[in-house]
């Protein structure tokens, strides 16, 4: 298992820990920052780097404090109203638009959704775009970089994002987002969202609190459910999609994956639970192919679609629905290979 900790970078020369801390600072400021004289992190091996392992190690600590500051209606309510449209940013424009392309939309549009979810702590839009078309590319084969076939459930949910040989941003690939400067620039400066997002829900708390005391909320907690506790939940709902759903679910179509439908995940990610319905067909807007696999954010979508800021929705192929309609989908494929 993939369990070693890297605690500095071989170089030709080995760093103190001062240059290892102002290294550390550096990268997370700024995710294109390379300093002189360190290998290619392609060259790097796949394990747990502290770097990039502090930040979730925050996040999640950071969910503790609830017990201090408790819980309140308003609070619960702020960060479950704040999960979904964040939730949405990632699944309708991170992965839908940013990823597939499977509709067309204006470039302040695709901006606007960017930096919400930018402020999922997902890292950059780029970044995000141009490794889940590598997945794709490569799906729970030997390259694929978070697949529980290859790597294992824990790797696939969460290691992989702890590792400095998957942290550059593949701009190579994603030529049709990278033109576009203001994407690479909230993707290189990819903690300014987050940071902005976190002062933004204490400036609200401080409204809460002393102006509408009476919501028996105050700033403390409401910065603890809005940032800290839906922002990880929020995380851990968008990786089961790379874990979960390659290990638990129902196969209606024979890709070359082990990619799954599930209810679950696709309560929990507003339609992104419909995994092997999106790996046959990855280049629709839709993901539940039938009228019964509720997908909330396709119907989101279709709503951004009749107010003109979204078009040119990309559906699904009859050819394909065809294919799913001769499969005998209710039989369980858990012991499939």
């Amino acid at each position: 298992m993939k369990t070693e900790i890297i605690k500095h970078y071989p170089t030709k020369r080995k760093m103190n820990a001062g240059q290892v801390l102002w290294l550390t600072i550096c990268q997370w400021l700024d995710s294109d920052y390379r300093r002189e004289g360190l290998p290619n992190p392609s060259d790097l091996p796949e394990k747990v780097d502290w770097q990039r392992t502090l930040p979730f190690i925050f996040l999640h600590l950071g969910c503790l404090a609830v017990f201090w500051v408790g819980i309140s209606w308003t609070a619960i309510s702020a960060a479950m109203l704040l999960y979904v449209i964040r939730m949405f940013a990632i699944t309708g424009f991170y992965h839908r638009y940013f990823s597939h392309k499977t509709f067309k939309t204006s470039r302040i549009t695709q901006f606007l959704f960017a930096l919400i979810g930018n402020s999922s702590m997902q890292r950059g839009p780029l970044w995000w775009a141009a490794t889940h078309r590598h997945h794709h590319k490569h799906s729970d084969h030997k390259e694929d970089i978070h697949s529980p076939v290859v790597s294992g459930f824990v790797w696939s949910h969460i290691g992989w994002l702890t590792c400095m040989k998957n942290f550059p941003t593949a701009y190579k690939s994603i030529p049709d987002l990278s033109k576009y400067p203001e994407l690479v620039f909230l993707n290189r400066y990819d903690q300014t969202v987050p940071f902005a997002y976190g002062f933004l829900m204490l400036g609200i708390g401080w409204l809460l609190q002393y102006f509408f005391p009476s919501l028996g909320v105050t700033i403390e907690q409401f910065f603890i459910w809005t940032f800290f506790i839906s922002t990880t939940v929020l995380l851990h709902g968008t990786l089961f999609i790379n874990s979960l759903a390659h290990v638990w679910g129902r196969r209606r179509y024979e890709t070359d994956d082990d990619s799954r439908n599930s209810w679950l995940l696709t309560l929990i990610t507003l339609g992104e639970g419909w995994h092997n319905n999106h790996h046959r067909y990855p280049h629709s807007v839709k993901q539940g192919f039938r009228w019964w696999e509720i997908d909330l954010t396709y119907y989101g979508l279709r709503f951004l679609s009749s107010i003109g800021l979204i078009w040119d929705l990309r559906p699904v192929p009859k050819a394909v629905l065809d294919e799913g309609l001769n499969k005998n989908y209710f039989k369980r494929t858990l012991n499939e290979s």
